[in-house]
């Protein structure tokens, strides 16, 4: 009897000592980290607003880290692609993720995705909102909201706008629209919001609701026209553009962005890059955001996977409501 007694106190003492020895090797891992550069995906093509966005994002937090934050695009499967990548990679901080709101959403237009957001991974850091701006080829000859509108009743369900990706705070806006002034759009979905930009101002497609980032520019040039932005007044970077609530009373969307990494990432490596977002937000790059019309965000991790499952509830119950689905 001693010695069975004796014999489970030893496995529970190798146990402990097992335990301790795993925690001092992550306590240790997270002290040094980084030591070697770190994987950022976004999984959606280069150009966009996200990869923008992404791209100062992963340089000033290479910067407060002294590590090299290298960004990697991996579109492809409506965002799921480069997702699933970080899923299934090692907690160890070296391979993280840099998406949009869409992130969250895509997944419940779906019939499968491998992975759960709320589950397969760990919630770092909200980085920044932005408003989305109306915009529309020069070839459908509209300057404003009311003029949109009266098109699309004019041609009902022909009218295309793209999406950069099914679900995505575009695609939800664009619904939103249609509801509010009781029109039909075809939707045209696109992989990621730089293809489908290329095309607006080409010509090939004739709407496009995304952050204002992205299409700025182009309207500037003249290259198209930016008819409304769905923010509650309006932008200092577009400062001759009218709201859609001048028009459409209350109207207003964003897309938000955050930085995550694959589940069971260990507290202290989220910290450490959570405090490091925080301070990239307070400098230059919080002025850069801003000047585009792009709202700075910061706070903790649990904040953010908080306002992650606040979003999901109610997106979920726009697509369930509309039927959003992938076909």
């Amino acid at each position: 009897m001693k010695q069975k007694i004796a014999g489970h106190v030893l496995l529970a003492s190798l146990g402990l000592a097992f335990t301790m020895g795993s925690s001092n090797v992550w306590a240790q891992a997270a002290a040094n980290y980084p030591d070697k550069p770190v994987k950022v995906i976004i999984p959606f093509p280069p150009g966009g607003t996200l990869d923008k966005i992404g791209r100062m994002l992963a340089l000033k937090v290479g910067e407060q880290l002294g590590q090299n934050f290298v960004v990697e695009n991996r579109p492809g499967g409506n965002g799921i692609i480069g997702a699933d990548v970080v899923a299934k990679s090692n907690a160890d901080g070296y391979t993280l993720l840099f998406n949009a709101s869409t992130f969250v959403t895509a997944p419940m237009t779906m019939k499968s995705v491998p992975y759960k957001v709320q589950t397969d991974f760990t919630p770092i850091a909200f980085v920044a909102s932005a408003p989305l701006s109306i915009a529309v080829s020069n070839k459908l000859g509209v300057s404003d909201v009311k003029g949109l509108a009266a098109a699309a009743k004019a041609n009902p369900g022909k009218m295309n706008f793209a999406v950069g990706s099914i679900g995505s705070a575009g695609h939800l806006c664009t619904v939103k629209l249609e509801q509010a002034t009781g029109t039909q759009i075809s939707i045209v979905p696109y992989k990621g919001t730089g293809p489908a930009m290329t095309d607006l101002v080409g010509g090939q497609i004739e709407g496009f609701i995304d952050p204002v980032l992205g299409s700025v520019q182009f309207h500037r040039n003249g290259q198209l026209k930016v008819v409304g932005v769905t923010s509650n007044k309006r932008l200092p970077n577009l400062p001759d553009v009218a709201t859609v609530s001048e028009t459409i009373p209350d109207f207003q969307c964003s897309s938000w962005y955050g930085l995550w990494g694959p589940s069971k990432l260990p507290a202290d490596m989220v910290q450490k890059l959570n405090a490091a977002v925080n301070k990239a937000l307070s400098g230059e790059m919080r002025d850069r955001l801003i000047a585009d019309g792009i709202v700075p965000a910061g706070g903790s991790a649990a904040e953010f996977a908080k306002f992650q499952a606040d979003d999901i509830a109610i997106s979920g119950k726009i697509i369930a409501d509309k039927k959003i689905a992938l076909d």
